[in-house]
């Protein structure tokens, strides 16, 4: 696996919170002229195309069943060219990709483990073997949610080709990034290591990333050497209940993270989110947060250091959503910070800390609980001494002096996140 990939966490959009299986050329072009314009400054550099681009009937947030699939004569998924018609004429996502590429962007794509079960019902050849799908299908193996694939037997001769075959195509159409999904929970680690390989070798430089969680721990030093991201929970959404259950994942998993690999809690479901929801008539929804929750949401990925996958429809972007999303003092953590772990959690009262490159400290309280609680920053915890200089990064407000412990009074489900810096 390439080490130099991934040194700080990713930040991009993927458009499965908004778009579902559906999201078509025109809006991800919008929003990757948005990212260019207001986004890319801020580190924000990711633009992906979630599942089932693929499928020429794709229209809402749901599987179509046994759906009829684009595809070529090897039995390798290739986009619909009535929802991109970048693809038209056998060009793939190539247009597509160039386009992000002009903007100063990267472009990247999700696809599910294995090969599609309709290759195999036509036993279509593997590009670079003798083999063919139904040689390298293993039919047992296939998604609870999906019906699109089977997956490949590891062992099997013509299966390193079939996966280099596709992303060898995906390297030529110029990605950078692939999110594979089905292969996390349960832990495919033949397969992980297959496409591993194909990337390895494909003579392009492309971000891995794998789906869904949550990821097996016990599996923790095999994805630290085989992918770049990897999903810690089930797909995560607007509502309290799962935000809570972050905070013990990303504490879990926080001794594995480090440059070119980073536990991930998964999209941001913020701003204009479920535009194909059938039960929103078509107009989506804003997300389910409270403000206080959003703020939350995003402390606790800036200084637990997950990756920052953008979910809404970003040229819907409130000035609230843009504020929120291009703090540089905040986002500054997730790139810079260093030593980040949970100093404690306790009575859902929980303290996370880390430090930045010129000896600052940084705190991020966060109250859990449904009332009013008062959350300390004790230095005696932190090993501090002397006279620090207080700031409170989403406000840009310097606190005042402090040089003992502190403490503050919290709403249900709220934070503050202050930086520390030395006076004397």
């Amino acid at each position: 696996m390439n080490k130099n990939l991934a040194l700080t966490p990713p930040m991009g959009w993927n458009s499965w919170d908004c778009y579902g299986a559906s999201v078509c050329e025109r809006e991800v072009r919008g929003n990757a002229g948005y990212m260019a314009e207001k986004l890319k400054k801020f580190g924000w550099e990711y633009i992906v195309v979630d599942i089932q681009w693929y499928e020429p009937t794709a229209d809402s947030t749901q599987y179509h069943p046994y759906a009829h699939l684009d595809m070529d004569g090897y039995g390798r998924l290739i986009p619909s060219a009535n929802r991109f018609p970048c693809a038209k004429d056998g060009k793939g996502f190539a247009k597509l990709a160039d386009y992000v590429h002009s903007l100063g962007l990267k472009f990247g794509i999700h696809i599910l483990r294995g090969i599609p079960r309709q290759a195999v019902k036509a036993n279509t050849p593997v590009l670079g073997s003798d083999k063919h799908a139904a040689d390298i299908a293993n039919i047992n193996s296939v998604c609870s949610w999906n019906t699109d694939m089977y997956g490949i037997d590891a062992s099997k001769e013509g299966a390193q080709e079939y996966y280099n075959s596709i992303i060898n195509m995906y390297a030529g159409w110029g990605i950078d990034f692939i999110k594979v999904d089905d292969i996390c929970s349960p832990y495919s680690a033949g397969e992980v290591e297959l496409v591993q390989n194909a990337i390895s070798n494909c003579g392009r430089d492309i971000v891995l990333s794998l789906s869904p969680g949550p990821a097996p721990l016990e599996f923790a030093e095999h994805l630290k050497a085989h992918a770049n991201m990897w999903r810690i929970s089930g797909d995560f959404w607007d509502n309290w209940e799962q935000l809570y259950k972050q905070f013990k994942l990303l504490a879990d998993w926080n001794e594995h993270m480090g440059p070119g690999r980073w536990p991930d809690a998964d999209m941001l479901p913020l701003g204009h989110i479920c535009l194909r929801e059938a039960s929103f008539g078509g107009k989506g929804k804003w997300s389910g947060f409270t403000k206080d929750e959003q703020v939350t949401l995003m402390s606790l990925w800036c200084i637990a250091r997950s990756p920052l996958m953008f979910g809404g429809e970003m040229t819907h972007n409130d000035k609230w959503t843009l504020d929120l999303i291009t703090n540089e003092e905040v986002l500054s953590i997730l790139k810079n910070s260093n030593s980040n772990r949970q100093l404690y959690r306790k009575d859902d009262k929980v303290v996370w800390t880390a430090a930045g490159d010129n000896d600052e400290i940084y705190v991020a309280l966060f109250n859990l609980n449904e009332s009013v609680q008062d959350i300390s920053i004790k230095f005696s915890d932190l090993g501090l001494h002397g006279e620090y200089m207080l700031r409170n990064l989403w406000s840009h407000q310097n606190s005042g002096m402090v040089n003992s412990d502190v403490r503050f009074e919290f709403k249900p489900h709220s934070s503050k996140l202050f930086k520390l810096t030395k006076i004397k």
